[in-house]
């Protein structure tokens, strides 16, 4: 009670700091602690990431391309139609998602995982992406084709360069969702585990540093991810917020 209210010495720690728990977690220098040993959780968590967030990211570009410049009709009943879809939630489609997985082979595989990240995230990259197209005007590409560009050429030379901030904030958050995500990767997967998994069959016995250095570690790449593109992030998720 004394060592609390002593203005004299200042406490920075009443603990011993340590390294240890992050060497057997994330470096695998685990000895007896193999149970604890996350760089299998930290590879497939990565790979099911990086693999969704470039295919959701690749494919809702081109579709919010096609509903904000080449379908007139009908737009606002698929954009309430992408909204309901991500409404839905993931434990309502889960049983059939592993009984369909099961028939087709890919149960308890990256692939299936990458996929089903994938659909998931695809609605909310479409709306996302569809809302920094509308802000450039159209002119702009009809300008470039008049001069003799494709369609193709006008996208990827033209439009891509002036949204790419809003490539990279919904590509972030796309990375982010799939980084997190713990339903679908418990219920998809069995030897693959993903870090949300390898953190809750985690067991206790009062060592809570490995979990909180697993914890820690898994924050580590998004948090890179977000310094590299906090630019664009801040440009692409205030876009169309001021107009001139």
């Amino acid at each position: 009670m004394s060592v609390w209210f002593n203005r004299h010495d200042v406490i920075w720690f009443d603990f011993n700091p340590t390294f240890d728990n992050y060497l057997i977690t994330v470096l695998g220098q685990f000895g007896e602690f193999e149970i604890f040993d996350g760089r299998a959780s930290i590879a497939s968590s990565t790979i099911v990431a990086v693999a969704s967030t470039i295919l959701t990211t690749s494919i809702a570009l081109w579709a919010a391309y096609a509903l904000s410049r080449l379908i007139n009709r009908g737009v606002h009943r698929l954009q309430y139609w992408l909204v309901t879809l991500r409404c839905l939630p993931p434990i309502a489609i889960v049983i059939p998602l592993v009984l369909l997985y099961r028939d087709l082979g890919i149960l308890n595989t990256h692939l299936g995982l990458i996929v089903a990240h994938t659909v998931i995230n695809l609605p909310i990259a479409i709306l996302l992406l569809k809302s920094f197209i509308d802000d450039v005007p159209i002119e702009i590409e009809d300008a470039a084709m008049i001069d003799g560009a494709t369609r193709f050429q006008s996208f990827k030379l033209v439009l891509l360069p002036m949204i790419r901030g809003g490539v990279a904030s919904t590509a972030l958050l796309c990375f982010i969702f799939s980084w997190t995500e713990f339903l679908l990767a418990i219920f998809l997967t069995n030897s693959i585990t993903t870090i949300p998994v390898k953190m809750s069959i985690l067991p206790g016995w009062g060592l809570s540093g490995f979990t909180t250095a697993l914890g820690t570690s898994a924050l580590v790449p998004a948090f890179i991810f977000i310094l590299l593109m906090q630019k664009h992030l801040v440009r692409g998720l205030t876009m169309g917020a001021i107009k001139k």
